[in-house]
């Protein structure tokens, strides 16, 4: 249980600063400035492995962060901030569509980092990587749309649904991407034993 536990942990630090900015207050110019700015550091501060280690989401929230930043606090971007929770959801929802469009999943980094050097070019291992990304992918464009949604009819839900939303997909897809790589990894051990 407690392997368990640790293995949601490392998956969720790679979305440290997108679950930091989802329970960060953003309602108002100066709350939501420093979320951004508090996510930054947090992007930076977190992540020097990964960042070392070139991973993609650690890099392009850095970059997502620090453009937001430099846009709040530097140019004042009004817009930006009345739109930040549709542009959060689909930067986020972006860079791992890309990642799969471009043939490297964000996940291959972080399955490459915890499985056996052996089995990192094989067609299954790739293709369970494929896979968790695509269902990432889809799983962050339910909030997504709620999102843009949410601008279109903002008083037509309560604003605690967007965020238990956006919270339950991101939970849901942690647990669910812990348990499909336990299963992955139980049948790549019966098989080789």
């Amino acid at each position: 249980m407690l392997d368990t536990l640790l293995e949601i942990a490392r998956f969720a630090f790679g979305f440290l600063p997108w679950i930091l900015f989802l329970f960060l207050p953003t309602d108002g110019w100066e709350p939501l400035r420093r979320a951004v700015l508090i996510c930054l550091v947090a992007s930076v501060a977190f992540s020097l492995k990964a960042l070392r280690d070139r991973f993609i989401l650690q890099w392009t929230s850095v970059a997502f962060f620090l453009f937001c930043t430099i846009a709040f606090y530097g140019f004042h971007w009004v817009w930006l901030a009345n739109h930040m929770s549709v542009i959060a959801n689909l930067v986020l929802d972006a860079i791992i569509w890309l990642t799969v469009l471009a043939g490297k999943p964000f996940t291959l980094q972080y399955a490459r980092a915890e499985a056996p050097r052996e089995v990192w070019n094989s067609e299954a291992f790739i293709k369970g990587c494929r896979a968790i990304a695509i269902f990432w992918g889809a799983l962050l464009l339910v909030p997504s749309a709620f999102s843009i949604f949410r601008i279109i009819y903002p008083a037509a839900l309560p604003k605690t649904f967007y965020f238990l939303l956006t919270l339950f997909c991101m939970v849901f897809g942690i647990v669910s991407t812990t348990w499909f790589k336990r299963v992955k990894r139980r049948r790549r051990v019966a098989m080789n034993g």
